[in-house]
């Protein structure tokens, strides 16, 4: 095989049962041989037609679900990225040469992702296995009373493994909705920083159960001074975001007492070995003076802060960049670094989803922030928080969260 370049197509149609590829819309963009052979249409009646138009349920069998659940299943996949393995279903075909009559069918469908190159989904593998007539399975000639049983019993042991499904799925989605609740408590908007201008935005990753641990801090320190931080914990869900307001709290009572950014860092990376879950974690803290007009700088393996002058001309601060929160065995010193900002200068931190794409490099992202930031340097922080947001993810969201701190020095 070395060398040999290979047909998908060709595998595509001939793989063994039934196959179909999907797009958005539930669209049918290709199926392969036996789908058609097995459904008794011809490619050219799929090909361009919404799944429900080729195949509608069956309007004189009342307890048919079929149609709902894979529409159900279909949208799951789109929303989540994950695959979906259904519960055998009824789902009865139209006979395409006796309109009206149905032919009494159950199916064993699986629904998996293909995702394109922005990391969403692009299109749904929609397996099918006809068990049929496993269903209708037979011991024996005039044997049909024991063949209803087994019917009856593979059929309700298939909706009772749905069910259970189904409550899985339910119990995760309402963990979710808690963290993302927890998540926007412990991220209220930034309380006044003086007579300085700021401006935080928090957008959770496409699909709306993805919560991440994704924060943001704002502190007033003594003087002319504030801290800003933003972080990101491992990991999704209640447990990420319970860790998230476990480090933010420490943060911000760290920073009112430390020197600077590099001993905050210090202190909370020692606090993380006590919090499960909090290993790995990135933070980049900055300490803003305008009275020096300085902003000094630390970071734990964080995506670095970007200072905009009021010429358009970016600097990223990378010059003072460790390991991420409890990567070391022992503790060391942090570095942190100063650099100086002109009156009207903006200060921006970010999370990965920011910037982060598949299958990208990082330095592809971080530039197209700075292009974004000279474009928009005369606004102020809210409408450039929402240009960084509209520019960079669009309306279609990203695949993780993102959360922004934008100051005006």
């Amino acid at each position: 095989m070395d060398g040999q370049q290979v047909d998908y197509a060709a595998v595509f149609h001939a793989l063994p049962g039934m196959v179909a590829l999907l797009d958005r819309d539930l669209v049918y963009v290709d199926v392969n041989e036996d789908f058609t052979r097995l459904t008794g249409r011809p490619r050219e009646t799929l090909i361009g037609r919404h799944i429900f138009d080729v195949f509608p349920e069956n309007p004189d069998e009342r307890a048919a679900t079929g149609m709902r659940e894979t529409r159900a299943s279909l949208l799951r996949v789109m929303a989540t990225g994950d695959r979906d393995t259904m519960a055998v279903l009824r789902y009865d075909i139209e006979d395409s040469d006796r309109p009206g009559h149905w032919r009494e069918h159950f199916w064993s469908p699986v629904n998996a992702p293909v995702t394109g190159p922005d990391g969403r989904v692009a299109l749904i593998v929609h397996r099918v296995e006809d068990v049929t007539q496993l269903i209708r399975a037979r011991g024996g000639a005039g044997d049909g009373d024991r063949a209803r049983v087994l019917e009856s019993e593979l059929y309700t042991r298939s909706r009772e493994l749905h069910a259970a499904n189904e409550s899985l799925r339910e119990s995760q989605a309402r963990d979710q909705q808690v963290a993302l609740a927890l998540q926007e408590a412990m991220l209220p908007s930034p309380r006044p920083v003086g007579h300085h201008r700021a401006a935080v935005r928090y957008r959770p990753a496409v699909g709306g159960l993805r919560v991440c641990g994704d924060w943001y801090e704002l502190v007033d320190l003594p003087g002319d001074r504030i801290a800003v931080a933003v972080g990101d914990v491992v990991g999704h869900g209640l447990g990420a975001a319970c860790v998230m307001g476990q480090l933010r709290s420490a943060l911000s009572a760290a920073a009112l007492v430390a020197g600077g950014p590099a001993q905050v860092l210090e202190v909370l990376g020692l606090y993380a070995r006590s919090v499960e879950g909090a290993e790995s974690t990135t933070v980049a803290t900055t300490f803003v003076d305008w009275q020096d007009h300085t902003v000094t700088y630390s970071s734990a393996g964080h995506p670095p802060p970007v200072l905009l002058a009021p010429d358009g001309t970016t600097t990223f601060l990378d010059e003072a960049t460790d390991p991420p929160l409890g990567a070391r065995p022992e503790h060391v010193p942090r570095p942190q670094s100063t650099v100086p900002f002109a009156e009207g200068a903006t200060l921006v931190l970010y999370t990965d989803g920011l910037i982060e794409r598949r299958g990208e490099d990082i330095d592809v992202g971080l530039a197209r922030l700075a292009d974004c930031l000279a474009r928009h340097r005369r606004a102020d922080p809210e409408p450039l928080a929402d240009a960084l947001l509209a520019d960079l993810l669009g309306d279609d969201g990203n695949t993780d969260d993102t959360a922004i701190v934008v100051v005006r020095l």
